[in-house]
């Protein structure tokens, strides 16, 4: 249903309909808000890192038709800051017509603020106040118009309006990828929700993407294994590794058993689905050095973020996990399961990020890639996607 609003445009209510991307919608005071996990899933782990990287929406969009010229959007966004740090950009929203980026804007006053101290890990928050994106000179006539969410901010949908009506887009008729990792997976640094590297490489695959990349929180944890499993898909890829090392969370006799307990949950829902399991990219610093990670003290001093390994190689004897560790287990783990599990497949994470591309393109804070090294896993994670996923089916022909 639609009615009248400001500017005499139409508003229509932000419903599920209208939304991709997101695995639950969390019905507010003022809105919707998309959650990347379920309901049960958050309700079984209160860490505020979770929160903070599951209620930010990478890969979730409004999909919608409409013959409109304009088009804005209320929300209300929670940006994110560090204490001691300048001010991060605020979050971005892609705006495409007909599956091309036509315009990028931004929601540009108001919005809750949550501070963290990266040394110490407290956080603080400001309550804030809506805001509006407004799009204007959308080409005339009928077509699909997406806006894609910040994906480094919380957002709370309150109300779309347009200058002619909308409707859901129709089914996409694409394969559906559904694929988890950390927060280079989540789009840390990227430059906008579209160029974060699993949606360019969806779109240059030509397939629907649901994106459960969780910054700091890609930890093996059973209830995101059920998420996975539970969530409709024609592929799946679980990006495992890094945040492992980055909190130090578990020893090699821990983390075999744990990939062999989550892949096995994945396949309960999934039995003959292809699954690729991804090792870590190559990350220098934690290469042949166990975790935890910790920010650079000094570089933060002087208004920069850097993050420096804590841990001493000696411990990986004692069982302590470093990204070859990883790699090399990953890779003896899928080779063992293969033999019965034929869609199971393996990709080594530097060969996506290696070493010659960090001699180009180092990783500017240690830890996380630019914006021109996610458009470069994505271009070559694009052909993986291709080979595996069914074809699109045609559709048939309108009848003259």
């Amino acid at each position: 249903m639609t009615t009248t609003g400001r500017h005499d445009l139409i508003t229509t209510p932000v419903t599920a309909d209208l939304v991709r991307g997101a695995l639950d919608l969390e019905r507010t005071e003022r809105g919707l808000l998309p959650h990347r996990l379920p309901a049960r899933a958050r309700a079984q782990c209160d860490d505020g890192q979770l929160a903070m990287a599951e209620s930010q929406p990478s890969g979730i969009r409004l999909a919608l038709r409409t013959r409109a010229t304009v088009v804005e959007l209320d929300a209300l966004p929670t940006r994110r800051a560090y204490a001691g740090v300048p001010a991060r950009p605020h979050g971005v929203y892609d705006l495409l017509v007909d599956g091309r980026l036509t315009a990028q804007g931004g929601v540009p006053d108001g919005g809750h603020l949550l501070t963290v101290d990266l040394a110490t890990g407290a956080t603080s928050f400001r309550p804030g106040s809506p805001g509006t994106v407004r799009f204007e000179g959308l080409p005339a006539g009928p077509k699909t118009v997406e806006i894609w969410l910040p994906h480094n901010e919380t957002t709370e949908l309150l109300a779309l309006r347009t200058d002619a009506p909308v409707e859901p887009a129709p089914p996409h008729g694409r394969p559906v990828w559904l694929h988890h990792g950390s927060s280079i997976s989540h789009g840390s640094d990227a430059a906008s929700p579209t160029a974060v590297w699993p949606a360019r490489a969806a779109s240059l695959a030509g397939v629907e993407l649901i994106n459960l990349g969780l910054a700091g929180s890609a930890l093996l944890d059973p209830f995101t294994a059920r998420a996975l499993r539970d969530t409709p898909a024609d592929l799946i890829s679980v990006k495992i590794g890094i945040n492992l090392v980055n909190l130090d969370v578990m020893r090699l006799r821990a983390f075999t058993p744990a990939v062999h307990g989550f892949l096995d949950t994945v396949r309960e829902g999934h039995p003959t689905t292809p699954l690729l399991v991804v090792s870590p990219v190559l990350c220098p610093m934690h290469e042949t050095t166990p975790g935890p990670t910790a920010l650079d003290v000094t570089a933060a001093g002087g208004g920069q973020v850097r993050f420096q390994p804590m841990g001493d190689p000696a411990e990986v004897a004692q069982g302590k996990l470093t990204l070859r560790v990883i790699r090399a287990e990953l890779a003896r783990i899928v080779a063992a399961r293969a033999a019965d599990d034929p869609a199971l497949h393996h990709v080594d994470g530097r060969d996506l990020y290696g070493e010659s591309d960090a001699d180009e393109l180092p990783l500017p804070d240690g830890l996380h890639p630019d914006p021109a090294t996610h458009h470069r896993i994505a271009e070559r994670f694009a052909p993986l996607l291709r080979d595996l996923l069914p074809r699109p089916r045609p559709r048939p022909r309108p009848e003259s």
